[in-house]
């Protein structure tokens, strides 16, 4: 029998399914826990807007209320007590480590109001509210105010917190989605409580998950190294503060320009680099 030769057509098109998986097993490695997460508060917010019409409004009510205390505690948890964690564990580390934990404080505070201002500055509340209009307008749904307090609420809700931080680091760096799948079931009943009540914008929050959480788990991919865990604690701790005011928000005590302070999450980093730069060992130990 004779052996017909392969051809280097069929050798190029092997290489290229080779490579074509490969890429595709990687970018599932990067994002398979924010998919996951895109799906659950997908289907969860579909799920709340086919009964929230049924609902009575005494229901929906409570629902909120109950979310919002949910919130508080979410905001808590990842305000204050994952910053007495990272004070408690971190200042172990520093030479005079009792005003560790004042100095900690007053890089988050730094970052939380640097942040606001930039936000405040970038109108991104306004701009998020003026987004909501416009949809309404195009397309009808629901009020546009309303439209983008469920919007904004949501996409802080599902977005800021501890698990958001640390999944995305995880699933990025490391291929490990464990947190994302646990966050992502959690999104899912909260997106159906939330869309029950706020209506549409909470079902639009999905590409505020799948942009922010995946630049998250992308940028984590790209960098060699990640986070120091002092940054990682000082953005938690910002984005529990900005978990509370969006309690504030859900419970309707007060109207706080919550998406304003968003810029705050992201400048820990920054404070950090800055102060270790101008006086090396006031933030971050010091090798050797």
């Amino acid at each position: 029998m004779t052996a017909w030769p392969i051809s280097s057509g069929d050798e190029e098109g092997d290489v290229r399914g080779q490579r074509i998986h490969a890429d595709s097993i990687l970018m599932w490695s990067i994002f398979s826990g924010t998919i996951v997460n895109v799906v659950t508060v997908a289907v969860g917010s579909l799920l709340g807007l086919s009964v929230g019409g049924a609902l009575p409004e005494r229901y929906r009510v409570i629902v909120l209320q109950a979310l919002g205390l949910v919130t508080v505690t979410l905001g808590i948890d990842a305000a204050v007590l994952r910053f007495s964690e990272a004070v408690a564990r971190f200042s172990l580390q520093m030479q005079d480590g009792k005003t560790y934990g004042a100095r900690l404080a007053m890089a988050m505070i730094a970052s939380l109001l640097m942040g606001t201002l930039i936000g405040t500055a970038l109108r991104l509340h306004e701009r998020i509210e003026g987004a909501g209009a416009w949809i309404h307008a195009r397309f009808s749904v629901q009020d546009g105010r309303q439209f983008a307090e469920g919007f904004l609420t949501a996409s802080v809700i599902f977005c800021v917190g501890p698990l958001t931080l640390l999944g995305c680091l995880e699933n990025g760096a490391r291929g490990n989605p464990s947190f994302l799948y646990i966050k992502s079931l959690l999104d899912g009943f909260c997106s159906m409580a939330l869309a029950s009540s706020l209506g549409w914008g909470v079902l639009a929050s999905v590409l505020t998950v799948l942009f922010f959480q995946g630049g998250l788990s992308l940028l984590a991919y790209y960098a060699a190294e990640p986070l120091n865990e002092q940054s990682i604690a000082l953005m938690t701790s910002v984005g529990g503060v900005i978990l509370l005011a969006t309690a504030l928000l859900i419970l309707d005590l007060k109207k706080i320009a919550v998406a304003n302070m968003l810029p705050g999450v992201f400048l820990p980093p920054l404070i950090i680099w800055l102060v270790e730069l101008i006086r090396p060992g006031l933030l971050l130990p010091v090798a050797g």
